[in-house]
């Protein structure tokens, strides 16, 4: 990631367009450095599979981009329901006023729910997260695609238990293992050099949580 951040800062401003040539296809860095990317990947590879994943990706960019076709309806009955078991969608990026999930209980119709990011006098806001409904409602997904709340996950779990952290893919962000090289009982081991099987060090903690603090209380955590 940092080599593709440094050629975009140094080129930028400037007339010249600057193509990278992978032999992966892991291009995404070069095409997100800094937020500008690379004027253009030269994808080398045998297996036409990666081909096909990187026009997977432009199709998504473009989604993103996609101005949606939005209709105005009527509130005709408010009705407050008992308890039930609700998700909250924790996203990687801080989202502004008027950014939501497309969220309904059927999905021939599915509403703009907000996020947290409005201030509020009861909790700080958590521009991050959308309070996004019960288990059974529907929310959309890219390719014009619809889910069950209860089924966005991040990944399976093969034996024991899940953890997950999303960190940048740079060669400055590390990761912490147990180590008895050198006479040190923990070395850092950068994020971009980690493999399938490589021990990491890990706090174990509760999960239920109410503004921080520790509660008892059922929950799932995917």
């Amino acid at each position: 990631m940092i080599p593709a951040e440094n050629i975009v800062a140094a080129f930028q401003g400037s007339q010249i367009t600057v193509f990278a040539i992978s032999k992966t296809p892991e291009v995404q860095v070069f095409l997100e450095a800094l937020e500008q990317g690379l004027g253009g990947i030269v994808l080398k590879v045998e297996d036409s599979t990666a081909v096909l994943e990187l026009k997977d990706y432009f199709d998504r960019r473009k989604e993103d981009n996609d101005i949606l076709s939005l209709t105005k309806a009527t509130i005709t009955q408010v009705h407050i329901s008992g308890m039930g078991d609700r998700v909250c969608v924790d996203l990687c990026s801080l989202m502004r006023p008027g950014e939501e999930l497309l969220v309904g209980s059927f999905a021939r119709g599915l509403f703009l729910v907000h996020s947290e990011c409005l201030e509020s006098n009861y909790i700080a806001s958590r521009p991050f997260r959308v309070n996004a409904g019960p288990v059974h409602a529907y929310v959309a997904i890219p390719g014009g695609k619809t889910c069950y709340l209860s089924e966005l996950n991040t990944e399976e779990a093969e034996n024991g238990t899940l953890y997950n952290a999303l960190l940048q893919n740079a060669e400055t962000v590390a990761l912490i293992c147990p180590s008895q090289e050198c006479g040190f009982p923990k070395k850092a081991i950068p994020v971009t050099s980690l493999q399938v099987g490589d021990e990491i060090l890990l706090k174990i903690q509760g999960g239920a949580r109410h503004t921080g603090i520790e509660i008892q209380e059922f929950i799932v955590e995917k």
